[in-house]
């Protein structure tokens, strides 16, 4: 009989280093990464020198993933305050200009700066990873063929990149589109088997076409290193609680698949032609257009088929994990919008990309620091005061 999965979590943020002057992004991460600092195993480099990269410890619960991004998040935000920088978390920064970013001198980076030209100069992007543990690979590809459908309802509720290089593009989710130019990325096809796809990796290597398995970018995938299933899809989540809200549904949704394969009871496997479709509306309209119901063959309101999603796909396996009270923050995104919606909002409400960068600043903080250290970092003025600009 198979085992049942861990459905352990572990979780990967990129944030934005953020000059408070400019409101624009800094090259920091080499000098942060040099200071002695609690969280210094945890934290890591990207491409950019304007990104920085966390990594929860491996955990349980999705409350034990909250303890950890709040510290990670905390520890970021104060070692980045002793410059006097702020930290903000979206998929892209409303008005850097990518062309003009230093590379983090790294050899990997250096490399792939050099294999992939102005594709790696380009990718100026921020994304949340969220990992769920399968020791069963052939469970984890049969969980992989299946999740791809719901990727686009995640991107719909984590989209946060509606800007790039100081233009509203009319996407939500503009970092898709980015990394959309990078080969073997986007939804991945539907993999035979574990023997099958490590032949397709051996095959890449053995031609030189790839170094590693790190190099395939799919919005989902069997993780080469450990016994995860690693989710891709999404824009970084702007607060906690949204990303904290994504692992717990994905937990779920992992739980769901692991029950009805061991009933023998499946869901329907789609073409990645046709969840392109749907990844395609999430980029374009992300909560505010519709996603097709391909086993109805109809569109629908997007929220109308995410709330299906979370109720009748994997509500039953989210009370049995207890995890409603983490879920519950996806129904605040489906009433207030995604971060993509609110930076639009700002956008529109101000006219001021810097002020949207400051709602940014403020949104990544929320449920992180408290009032005396929001106060104190400058994001809030003290009572009876002006507010600080952030």
């Amino acid at each position: 009989m198979m085992k049942p999965p861990s459905l352990t979590l572990g979780v990967e943020e990129e944030y934005q280093i953020i000059d408070p002057a400019s409101r624009d992004l800094v090259s920091y991460v080499t000098q942060l990464l040099a200071e002695d600092h609690r969280v210094l195993t945890q934290v890591k480099p990207e491409l950019h020198q304007s990104i920085v990269e966390v990594g929860t410890n491996v955990c349980q619960t999705p409350a034990e993933v909250r303890t950890e991004l709040v510290k990670l998040r905390r520890g970021v935000m104060e070692l980045a305050a002793r410059k006097g920088y702020r930290i903000a978390a979206a998929g892209t920064h409303p008005f850097a200009n990518w062309q003009t970013q230093e590379i983090t001198p790294y050899e990997h980076y250096l490399g792939t700066r050099a294999d992939m030209g102005d594709l790696a100069q380009r990718l100026l992007i921020f994304g949340t990873h969220v990992h769920i543990g399968i020791e069963d690979r052939e469970f984890m590809i049969d969980a992989c063929n299946v999740a791809r459908y719901f990727l686009p309802h995640i991107l719909c509720l984590t989209s946060s990149s509606p800007f790039w290089y100081g233009r509203e593009t009319g996407l939500k989710s503009y970092r898709s589109v980015v990394f959309r130019a990078f080969p073997r990325s986007g939804v991945p096809p539907i993999l035979n088997s574990d023997y099958d796809f490590k032949a397709y990796i051996d095959t890449l290597m053995g031609t030189g076409s790839i170094a590693g398995p790190h190099k395939i970018w799919w919005d989902i995938r069997p993780h080469s290193k450990y016994p995860t299933l690693e989710f891709r899809v999404c824009d970084v989540c702007t607060r906690v609680d949204e990303a904290v809200a994504i692992a717990a549904i994905l937990q779920a949704l992992i739980m769901k698949l692991y029950k009805m394969r061991r009933d023998n009871t499946t869901f329907r496997v789609y073409s990645s032609a046709l969840i392109e479709e749907n990844k395609w509306r999430a980029v374009r309209y992300g909560l505010s257009g519709k996603l097709i119901d391909f086993g109805k063959q109809i569109e629908l309101p997007a929220p109308q088929l995410v709330r299906e999603f979370l109720e009748w796909f994997i509500g039953d396996t989210i009370d049995e994990l207890g995890t409603r009270s983490e879920v519950e923050h996806a129904y605040r995104i489906l009433q207030e919008g995604s971060s993509a919606d609110r930076q639009l909002a700002a956008f529109h409400r101000t006219g001021d990309l810097k002020a949207v960068v400051d709602q940014l600043i403020n949104e990544t903080a929320e449920g992180v620091l408290t009032d005396a250290e929001l106060v104190e970092l400058g994001l809030r003025a003290p009572v009876g005061e002006a507010r600080v600009p952030a």
